[in-house]
């Protein structure tokens, strides 16, 4: 009978081990590998008459553009720019993305334009930030706000008709080359350093790929030995991300949020020995007026006199006290009971810190 019970707390073990275990992938990157951004500078064409009124910049844009399309403007000539608008263009470049792929942009207003609903984007290059053009875009917006006006002055706005968005509007032109190509080493960067988490990492690879094979740099970096081979070092990551593994637990924190009320309590938040008591006075004050009238056949006249009453309440949300070693649900049940509001937990976990009674870093936003 003892041999089954032990087996089956041996699975339970192990699920549970399971449960709270992730993978490498989750919560690591992978360095030199990210995006980068790109921006440009263009011009929305076919506006229904919302685009820029006074913007010499876009009046000098048409200009150039029609120049190097081979048609000449006399000196003065005035174009109808109430049609074009000036825009800015933002993009990121995925990391590993090849020429000839599709990426997304991001059009914004830049002039005195009110609504992009309509426009063309014409053809403008996308630019990182060594000046090199890295894509070229242009398309149709789609824009998902909206601005109507009546002749009277009333006008009704939707979210922001300024800026709009081109799904697959860019052509990536060149690739952008990443440090995860070259080098016989992969550094694995944490999403929240954490040297118990990058020591565990540390000893899980070993544990999998052999001995020597990751140190941890730091509490954020663990450097791990690779193939020098491409093709060789791709399946060697995608072995290494899939591994699973216990990170090291937070540190204790209580964060509050001041104008919502929201107060998140963290794991390993423990408070010494410490008594609380808490209680307000509310104070009361009514008016109820009375009226007074003379006698009949007098020569009095009738006035109100006012007549206030004052209540006085207590209010003992009652006293509490927490002995050595109180854990986080033994604090949420004990502010629970006495019926303590967000604002007044706040109150209580300040008053428990200076008093240094509570061990969590508490963090107010």
């Amino acid at each position: 009978m003892s041999r089954y019970l032990l087996f089956f707390l041996l699975i339970v073990g192990l699920f549970s081990n399971s449960v709270l275990a992730e993978r490498i992938k989750d919560i690591t990157t992978v360095a030199g590998i990210r995006g980068n951004q790109l921006v440009g500078y263009g011009l929305v064409v076919g506006l229904d008459g919302s685009g820029d009124t006074s913007a010499s910049f876009t009046d000098d844009s048409m200009r150039n553009m029609l120049e190097q399309l081979g048609i000449t403007l006399p000196p003065g000539a005035n174009l109808p720019i109430k049609n074009v608008a000036a825009v800015s263009l933002s993009a990121e470049l995925p990391p590993f993305t090849k020429p000839g792929q599709k990426i997304d942009v991001n059009i914004s207003s830049i002039g005195n334009s009110k609504n992009l609903r309509g426009g063309t984007l014409l053809m403008a290059p996308l630019k990182g930030a060594d000046g090199q053009i890295y894509a070229v875009a242009q398309g149709n917006l789609v824009v998902l706000g909206l601005n109507v006006g009546a002749d009277d002055g009333s006008s009704v706005t939707v979210n922001i008709p300024t800026g709009g968005r081109i799904p697959n509007g860019a052509t990536v032109e060149r690739e952008v080359l990443t440090s995860f190509v070259a080098g016989d080493s992969i550094t694995l960067n944490l999403h929240r350093p954490d040297f118990t988490t990058a020591h565990r990492l540390a000893e899980t690879i070993n544990d999998t790929m052999g001995l020597g094979t990751a140190h941890a740099v730091d509490a954020s970096s663990v450097r791990v030995s690779a193939p020098k081979e491409l093709s060789q070092k791709v399946s060697y990551l995608s072995m290494l991300e899939n591994l699973t593994f216990l990170p090291g637990t937070a540190a204790a924190k209580i964060v509050v949020n001041a104008k919502t009320g929201t107060v998140v309590i963290g794991q390993n938040v423990i408070v010494q020995p410490a008594a609380v008591s808490h209680g307000n006075l509310a104070v009361t004050i009514t008016n109820d007026p009375l009226i007074s009238q003379p006698p009949a056949f007098s020569s009095g006249e009738t006035v109100v006199v006012p007549k206030s009453n004052i209540d006085v309440q207590v209010n003992n949300k009652g006293a509490f006290v927490f002995n050595l070693g109180v854990t986080l649900d033994e604090v949420v049940r004990a502010v629970n009971n006495i019926g303590a509001s967000p604002a007044e937990l706040v109150a209580i976990l300040e008053a428990l810190k200076a008093a240094g009674s509570l061990n969590a870093e508490l963090i107010i936003i």
